[in-house]
């Protein structure tokens, strides 16, 4: 398989504050690639200069999608080209009905193609297509996500990025929402998903990358990362016989290796 993201020495910054020091990673055709790493990591960062959603970023390093340079694009020709973004928080149009906000995502597509995915996308959330009509605002937060999900998949994307979409949801519709990710992935959607739920993003990735203070410090298939001591006291368990609260104290003073 060929690479159908690919950056490289990528620096971002918010103002004088360098956010992002030196990314370069790559997403196979096909995949889902997580992003794994804390809050403030960057994940997200990543996410937003590939949109082109941040004024005048990256500062150095190129951005390519299917081979073209997109770093200096604006968001709207980004999107134009194959990205889909579901964003942290899920930024439905609450005032809108489900059938509006899918609609908002397929409005460059045309009818014939539009209903063709609205019925892939029911196939796959039935309850989007039961509540049609109801107001966004008034979904349950698992169905909200779904909704974004579906209004990004609308816009039919060769590459679906996806910012923490298990945040808030119980134990339960984390587990479904994963599926969904899977199922989105067997459909022929690459996907990059930002996650902080390490175990269950390594569960449905093919490869993954660990990013802290805006840098890549390790990366691998699932099974290597899972053998990472660091990733595995970071993120998959404890150190030894710590308590959870002596386990936050040691990865606060933690360095990575």
């Amino acid at each position: 398989m060929s690479a159908i993201l690919s950056l490289r020495h990528v620096e971002t910054y918010y103002g004088r504050v360098q956010a992002l020091r030196g990314i370069s990673l790559d997403v196979e055709q096909g995949s889902i690639t997580a992003i794994l790493g804390g809050n403030g990591a960057g994940k997200t960062t990543i996410l937003n200069t590939i949109a082109g959603l941040l004024d005048d970023q990256p500062e150095k390093g190129t951005v390519h999608l299917g081979g073209e340079r997109i770093e200096s694009l604006e968001t709207e020709q980004i999107i134009a080209r194959g990205i889909g973004y579901v964003p942290e928080g899920r930024q439905i149009f609450a005032e809108l009905t489900v059938k509006e906000n899918l609609d908002v995502g397929g409005f460059r597509r045309s009818a014939s193609e539009s209903r063709e995915d609205l019925q892939w996308i029911h196939s796959i959330f039935p309850v989007l297509e039961e509540r049609r009509k109801q107001l966004a605002g008034t979904l349950s937060g698992g169905e909200q996500q779904m909704l974004a999900i579906g209004r990004a998949l609308m816009t039919r994307p060769r590459l679906l990025m996806m910012d923490e979409p298990s945040l808030g949801l119980s134990p339960l519709l984390v587990d479904r929402m994963f599926d969904v990710v899977s199922e989105v992935g067997r459909r022929g959607v690459t996907v990059l998903l930002v996650e902080q739920n390490a175990r269950k993003a390594l569960e449905i990735a093919g490869f993954a990358y660990v990013v802290e203070d805006g840098r890549v410090v390790a990366s691998g298939s699932p099974e290597e990362l899972q053998q990472n001591e660091d990733v595995r006291e970071f993120y998959l368990g404890l150190k030894g016989d710590q308590s959870i609260a002596e386990a936050q104290r040691w990865k606060r003073k933690k360095r990575w290796r």
